[in-house]
Order: C-alpha cells, then structure tokens, then sequence
C-alpha cells in the first residue's frame, strides 16, 4: 500500500474549499433569515424554523438520492464513462424533481397541519403556515439545482456550484431587507414570514436557471440531451438502486430522526426551540467545513476506484482518519467566542441566549467525534458503494440509543435543554467505533461500475 500522497492537502482543499464555500453562503443564507426573521420575535423564529422542517426533510431525501447517484457518478467519472454519468443525472433529476412536488403539494396544501406536528403553539403554527405556504413552491426549483449542482461536484466542476449559491444569497439577503420589513419608496408592505419566505422563492428561481443554463453552455459531462439522460433501461436502474437505495433510505430516516429531535425541543417549549434554532444557524457556519471535506473526500476516492487505483483509495482513507477528528477538534473550538457574540446578534430575551451558548458547548466536544463519522458515513463508506453497513450505524444508533434517551431527557425527566441534547449526541461516540473498525477491517471498498 502506498504511504506517500504528496498531493494529498492540494487536491483535497482544491475541491473542498469551493464546496465549503457554497455551503458557507447556503448557511448565511439561512442564518439570515433567522436573523432578519428574529427582529420579529420568538415566535416568528420558531415559526420559520419548524416551517424549514419540512424544506429540511425533502432535502435529506434530494441527498439521499443524489448521494446515492454520486456514488456512481465519482466512479463512472474516474473510468471516463460519459454515457454512463449522462444516465445516471437523468435517473437523478427526474427522482428529486418527483420527490419536491410531493412536498410542494403537502406544503401549500396542508401547511397547518404539518406545523402542528411540531407544535401545538396557534401562533407558531398560524405564522409557520403562511411561510410554509409561499416556501414550498420553490422545492422543485431547489430539487433541479440541488441534483445538478452534486452532479457537477462529482465529476469536478465545483465553482459553479459555489457561484450560483453566492447569488442566492445576495438576491435573497436583498428580497429579505424588502419584503419581511418593507420598503415605502417602492410600496412595498411589510410582510414578516410571508416576506422571507417569498425572497426564498425568488431566490431559488434564479438559482437554477443560472445553473441550468451555464451547465449546458459549458456542456458539462451531466448536462447530455433529454434522449441521453432517460436512456437507462431496467438492468441499469436496478444496479443503481442496490447501492443508492440504503443511501435514500438512510438519509430519510436521518432527516425523519433530526425532525423528531426538533419536536422533542419544541415540545419542550417555545424558548427551548428558539434557541435550538440559534445553536443550528450558528453551528451550521462551522459544520460547512466538514460538509465540503466529506463530499471532497467521496469524489477524490469513488475517482481513485472507478480508475482501478484500490491500494491508493486505502491510502486516502487512512490519511482521512486521522485528519478529519483532529479537524472536528480545532474547527469545534471556534463555538466558544461565537457563543459570546449570540446578544449582539438575536434580538431574544437573554434566557434564550443562554440555553442556545449551553447547547453549543456540548458541541464543542462532540466535533471530533461528528467529524469523523461525517468522513466515514458521507466520505468512505458512500464512496467505495459500502452503504448498507453506512445506513447501519448511521441510524441504528440514533433510533435504538439517542432518540428514546432524548425523549426520556424531555418528556419523563424533564431536564435542562443542554443535557437533552447530550443525550442526542450519545450517538456520535459509537457511530465512531464502528466507522474505525470498518475502515480497518477494508472491507468497504468494491467497484459499482463493473
């Protein structure tokens, strides 16, 4: 096995930084509305934030799906198999696309009572409703970028991705400032939820034409016509799906255990949830790094083995090991003085402040620990086609351990909000021991392509 990657830091940053910059703007995009949203009051930040639950879980599906597809792409990518990455984009586009109009209907459908799954608060679900209402008709628009943008990563067109999110957020930080406050010299009323919600829309509208359009000007590998991208037949799709659907299903039941985390919060109250929702717009600007070092990490190894390079896949991935938990300890450091800057930035009472600082203390020494199980689930595992022993331990442990402790924490013993949250993180630690012992049992790697 070789030892030396003298490359190894130049290629790993030159496809993660364009990642983690992306993921940066989408996380500003985010905090934004928190933010801007948050000069309303606790309501509305509750409200915005259960009604992200939804958007929340159609994405983990949209990743499931594409992280599954990727898989192949990477490979295909790697054996400089065009007509094999043309194919399976199209199996990808049209599954998100399908999936986001089912949420686009129950989101303007019945916004109400998928709010009040969440909380039983009238206001919070009164003004969760009205943004879920107007959000909603932007999921298929997301779906469509969302699956070309991971398609584009995966055979190594990272910037543009990056590029069209920068704009997103400009037009939507821009809509943002007009819509929830309103804008006299324009007649412009002021519109709260239904303001951030319509920027969102307007937004993700530009977003994918933007991508679409400059995909096939630069006639990206993916980017084939609509006769080459649904020319899979049935052999094709049911190879796809032996590897993809554990990742589908994983990332599903992932999102439906983060949604049922956030209802075990705001259960716990109205505060408890605004200040979950600061913690998650705040640790989601540090938690980029590793989205785009995970990903970096599944492209640069799904290529090594679609090109029949095994023994420098291995390689990588102890490398990985050990660089991604020290990562986790570094980047986690940085919660601290953010912590210290949540008065001058949300306008809540000073309780919240404190439970939300609690929470990201917890954080602080669960990086590590999440840094590495994002490398081996996202990076490792998906990459050499190991996705059933990834879906495994991604959500074994997080339904039979963390969730009934978090419920227990909440419901019986009513604990405080930052010990609740311990008890959800309970997960990391074993999801840890797991993911070393398969990566050096080697058992993870094999070929999807053959």
């Amino acid at each position: 096995m070789p030892k030396k990657l003298p490359n190894f830091y130049k290629l790993l940053f030159s496809i993660a930084i364009p990642i983690i910059l992306q993921n940066l703007l989408q996380t500003f995009i985010n905090m934004m509305d928190t933010i801007m949203v948050g000069r309303l009051g606790a309501v509305e930040i509750a409200a915005v934030g259960l009604g992200n639950q939804i958007f929340f879980m159609l994405n983990m599906v949209t990743f499931g799906i594409s992280s599954g597809c990727s898989i192949f792409v990477s490979q295909f990518w790697g054996a400089q198999d065009i007509s094999g990455i043309k194919k399976t984009f199209g199996i990808m586009l049209v599954s998100c696309f399908t999936v986001a109009l089912v949420f686009m209907a129950g989101g303007t459908l019945i916004p109400e009572k998928l709010i009040s799954l969440y909380s039983k608060d009238a206001a919070v679900i009164a003004e969760g409703a009205r943004y879920l209402k107007i959000a909603a008709l932007s999921y298929p628009l997301m779906a469509v970028s969302f699956a070309c943008q991971m398609a584009f990563r995966s055979t190594e067109h990272v910037v543009l991705p990056m590029v069209t999110t920068a704009i997103s957020f400009l037009l939507n930080v821009v809509f943002n400032t007009l819509f929830i406050f309103g804008f006299e010299p324009l007649a412009i009323p002021r519109m709260g939820t239904a303001g951030a919600a319509l920027a969102t829309l307007i937004s993700r509208i530009v977003e994918m034409l933007v991508t679409v359009l400059y995909g096939r000007f630069k006639k990206f590998e993916a980017m084939g016509k609509i006769r080459e991208l649904l020319s899979f037949n049935k052999e094709f799709v049911l190879k796809l799906l032996k590897i993809s659907l554990p990742v589908i299903l994983s990332e599903s039941l992932w999102g439906l255990g983060i949604t049922t985390q956030n209802s075990i919060f705001a259960h716990a109250g109205t505060d408890s949830f605004a200040a979950f929702s600061i913690m998650n717009t705040v640790s989601q600007l540090t938690w980029v790094f590793f989205i785009g070092m995970g990903n970096a990490s599944s492209i640069i190894l799904g290529k090594q083995i679609g090109a029949g390079e095994e023994e420098k896949a291995r390689a990588y991935a102890g490398r990985f090991s050990w660089f991604f938990p020290l990562m986790g300890f570094l980047v986690g450091l940085l919660l601290y003085p953010i912590s210290k800057l949540l008065p001058a930035i949300f306008n809540v009472e000073p309780s919240i402040v404190e439970i939300a600082a609690s929470m990201l203390y917890v954080l602080m020494f669960t990086y590590p620990f999440r840094a590495f199980n994002m490398l081996t689930i996202v990076g490792i595992f998906r990459a050499g086609g190991d996705t059933v022993f990834a879906s495994i331990i991604d959500n074994g442990w997080m339904w039979t351990l963390s969730i009934p402790l978090g419920c227990a924490a909440s419901f019986i013993w009513g604990w405080s909000t930052w010990l609740i949250l311990l008890c959800l993180e309970t997960e990391q630690v074993l999801k840890t021991i797991c993911g070393a012992i398969r990566i050096k049992s080697g058992k993870w790697l094999r070929d999807v392509t053959n």
